[in-house]
């Protein structure tokens, strides 16, 4: 589910004084001088994915930036066909200065199209010091570093209210196979097992990403990521049938297939932790806990508390990501005070800001883990930074966006309709390859 902003001044002193940089793209070094405001008057555009919660979050990153340099923002929320809707603002004239991109694969697309200016070398080294090599290279095409990795995802968490596992008698699952079981304890108990927020196709792209990638392996997920595999390998049939058993147990789901299939994903947060909740259970990734603690007023790690997903069979236990990356546009009016935004957003001051309000995990590694509001969010936190570049980022976030990010179409799609009958997955392999194949060679 993924989501952004920016000001100008003469490029390299508007770096300098938002951030007391010395270093910036082509130039020498710049004094930020006494606290002068020199940004004032100019207004960034930032667009986004974030709507709700996130969106008020990260209001709060640029309220500080504003608060900084004297720049306004202006933030647009895209909705998740983040894509297309820049596509059309650059085509009519009015691009934003800085969007907020969600997927890897519409990151290498701007770039291809020739739409991102090369990040600045004062964020470069920030890059360099501060992050793990991964974040740097899903940030990269062809060499060039082009986005920043403000907001990243632990994909591998799956959400539960103690309170409904306490009722059926049963821990947090240790298996798949101990996951499935939990899950029927709970549904005996009076609750359904999980909410699944089918309405949302990316969703389920992460449910099949880490049920693939415990049962398949790193190597051929990496294969099938970057389609040297083709999704009508044995493997991808192993993992649909896998996750067609959760998907075909009415039992297991709150309301069905044809009830999840009308759930978006905050409401699939408010199933389990809503005023009244229908199921105990609801997988995704670590930016429920902002869901459930500002939207429901859960406090996390007592009334809401996740359990990593459970390994596959003789897998390992997978460790998925998801992040967004801020990127500036070379059309946007004031890109370059987009830069002073970047430079910004690369600072563990700016990643504070978000931590602090919840919902939220940085990749930084100069974030203070104590910035973070509860235990639960810190150990979070704490493991994706220590898992460093063995993390796999998102699959479909890596594909071309017609493929892997793009509303009622490709795998989105292509998944919903397994959800509605997950009868045949070998069939269901064959359509994800003719869609992949398509949107790769586009």
């Amino acid at each position: 589910m993924m989501r952004r902003r920016t000001p100008l001044l003469t490029g390299c002193t508007a770096l300098a004084l938002a951030l007391g940089a010395t270093a910036c793209g082509g130039g020498g070094p710049v004094s930020a001088g006494g606290g002068d405001q020199a940004l004032s008057g100019q207004t960034v555009a930032v667009a986004g994915v974030w709507s709700g919660a996130e969106q008020k979050n990260f209001q709060k990153v640029l309220d500080a930036f504003t608060e900084k340099t004297g720049a306004k923002t202006q933030f647009v929320s895209t909705g998740d066909n983040v894509s297309t809707v820049v596509g059309s603002k650059i085509e009519g004239g009015n691009a934003p200065d800085v969007v907020m991109v969600p997927q890897v694969g519409v990151l290498q697309q701007f770039a291809g199209n020739g739409w991102l200016a090369p990040l600045s070398s004062a964020t470069q080294k920030s890059v360099a010091a501060n992050y793990a090599p991964v974040w740097k290279n899903y940030g990269s095409v062809k060499g060039t570093l082009y986005g920043l990795y403000f907001k990243a995802a632990h994909k591998s968490t799956v959400w539960y209210s103690p309170d409904a596992l306490d009722q059926a008698g049963v821990q947090p699952p240790k298996t798949y196979d101990e996951l499935l079981k939990a899950g029927h304890a709970v549904s005996d108990s009076g609750l359904a097992a999980f909410s699944v927020a089918g309405q949302d196709g990316w969703t389920l792209t992460d449910w099949f990403e880490n049920v693939y990638l415990s049962q398949a392996g790193p190597e051929k997920y990496d294969a099938l990521a970057a389609h040297e595999l083709k999704w009508t390998d044995r493997s991808v049939v192993d993992a649909l049938t896998t996750l067609g058993k959760l998907f075909e147990d009415k039992q297991l789901l709150a309301g069905g297939q044809k009830g999840a299939l009308n759930t978006d994903f905050p409401g699939s947060v408010e199933k389990v932790f809503g005023p009244e909740p229908e199921a105990g259970m609801v997988y995704e990734g670590d930016f429920v806990a902002g869901v459930a603690k500002d939207q429901f007023g859960r406090k996390i790690g007592e009334d809401a508390d996740f359990f990593p997903f459970p390994p596959v069979g003789t897998g390992e236990a997978p460790v998925v990501s998801g992040g967004d990356a801020a990127v500036v546009l070379k059309d946007g009016k004031n890109s370059k005070a987009g830069m002073a935004l970047l430079e910004y957003l690369a600072t563990p001051e700016a990643a504070a800001v978000w931590a602090e309000a919840g919902g939220f995990l940085s990749p930084n590694k100069k974030l203070d883990l104590a910035s973070y509001g509860d235990d639960v969010t810190r150990t979070t936190a704490k493991s994706l930074i220590a898992a460093g570049d063995t993390v796999r980022f998102d699959m479909s976030d890596q594909a071309p966006a017609a493929f892997g990010g793009t509303k009622g179409a490709g795998e989105w799609k292509i998944l919903q309709d397994f959800l509605r009958d997950p009868s045949d997955p070998k069939a269901t392999a064959a359509q994800l390859e003719t869609a992949a194949a398509k949107a790769y060679k586009g």
